[in-house]
C-alpha cells in the first residue's frame, strides 16, 4: 500500500515505478487518494497534511477489508512518508495488526526544516509556485462550498508553503497556526515510539530535507532502520541501466525498499539485532 506525497496521486511517477516492480513480483497495490489528490473534490470540510494519522488509519482499516488477511506492506512518500510514520507511532504495537513492515521514503521528518527549505531559494520558484498553484485552486473550491468554515483570501495569497500552512491547512484541521501544525506533524521527535519493523530512508542531497535535520541512531527505536545515502535527492534515486547510461531509472529504488519490507517481515517478533545501531550511507 502506497501514500503518496504532496498533490501526488496514483499517477504520480514513483507510485507508477513502485506498482511495475511490485506486478513483477506478484504482489498487488493499493494506492489511496489523499483528499482531493482523485481529480474530483473533496466534499467535506477537510483536506489532508503531513501528520494526517487518523486518516491513514481508515485507509489502513479499509485496505486490511478488501485483502482479506493476506499480508500487507506500507510505504509512504514525502508526505505521505511522514504520516504513515506519525500512525506508526500513534499505534505503538498495535500496528503489527494491520502490517509486517513499512518504509517511508524521503520523507520531511521535521516539517519546519524541510517547510523552511522548500519556500528558500531556488526551491521556492521552483517547487513551492508548482505546489502551490494547485492547493490555492482546491482551498479556492472548498471556501465556496464551506464559506461558513473558511476565509480563503489569505490562502489564495499565499507566495510561500509556510503561509498557506498558516491561513489553511492549520485551522482546517485544527492546529492553531502553521508553528503548532508542522511541530506537532513532524514524526522525528517521535521516532522511538515505533514499534514495526520501519525503513526510513533520505537521501542527504534532498533539497526539501536538509541533511541536518535527518535523525541519528540514537533518537530512533530498535525497530527502525535509517538509510541515508549521500545521493539520491527527492524521490530520486536513479541507478544507470547500465555501465556509461547517465539517464537513469527509478525501479531499483523500489526493488531494494521491498526486498527490505520483504526480508524485515520474515524477522523474529523481537526487533532485529542492530536494526538501528547504523545510518547507512550507501
Amino acid at each position: 500500500m502506497l501514500f503518496h506525497g504532496l498533490e501526488g496521486s496514483s499517477c504520480s511517477h514513483y507510485a507508477q515505478a513502485l506498482a511495475w516492480v511490485a506486478w513483477r513480483r506478484g504482489w498487488a497495490v493499493i494506492v489511496p487518494h489523499f483528499r482531493g489528490c482523485s481529480g474530483e473534490p473533496n466534499r467535506a470540510a477537510r483536506a489532508y497534511h503531513s501528520g494526517d494519522h487518523a486518516e491513514v488509519d481508515w485507509m489502513l482499516a479499509r485496505a486490511a477489508a478488501l485483502t482479506a488477511g493476506l499480508p500487507l506492506w506500507a510505504v509512504g512518500v514525502s508526505l505521505g512518508g511522514n504520516a504513515l510514520l506519525r500512525w506508526l507511532q500513534e499505534q505503538g504495537e498495535r500496528a503489527r495488526q494491520r502490517l509486517r513492515a513499512a518504509a517511508a521514503v524521503s520523507a520531511p521528518l521535521d516539517l519546519v526544516a524541510a517547510g523552511t527549505a522548500i519556500d528558500r531559494g531556488l526551491n521556492r520558484w521552483l517547487y513551492a509556485r508548482h505546489f502551490l498553484r494547485t492547493m490555492r485552486d482546491k482551498a479556492a473550491e472548498m471556501a465556496r462550498r464551506h464559506p461558513q468554515r473558511l476565509e480563503v483570501q489569505r490562502a489564495v495569497r499565499a507566495r510561500t508553503l509556510r503561509a498557506f500552512d498558516d491561513a489553511f491547512t492549520a485551522p482546517l484541521h485544527g492546529f492553531a497556526g502553521v508553528d503548532d501544525y508542522w511541530r506537532r506533524a513532524s514524526s522525528r521527535p517521535q521516532m522511538d515510539r515505533i514499534a514495526l519493523p520501519t525503513l526510513v530512508l533520505n537521501a542527504r542531497n534532498d533539497p526539501f530535507v536538509p541533511a541536518a535535520s535527518l535523525p541519528q541512531p540514537h533518537e530512533v527505536g530498535p525497530w527502525v532502520r535509517l538509510w541515508q545515502p549521500l545521493q539520491g535527492g527527492h524521490v530520486g534515486f536513479a541507478e544507470p541501466r547500465h555501465v556509461g547510461d547517465l539517464r537513469g531509472q527509478v525501479w531499483g529504488l523500489w526493488q531494494h525498499v521491498l526486498d527490505w519490507l520483504q526480508a524485515a517481515a520474515a524477522l523474529p517478533s523481537g526487533p532485529a539485532a542492530g536494526q538501528a545501531a547504523e545510518v547507512r550511507h550507501g
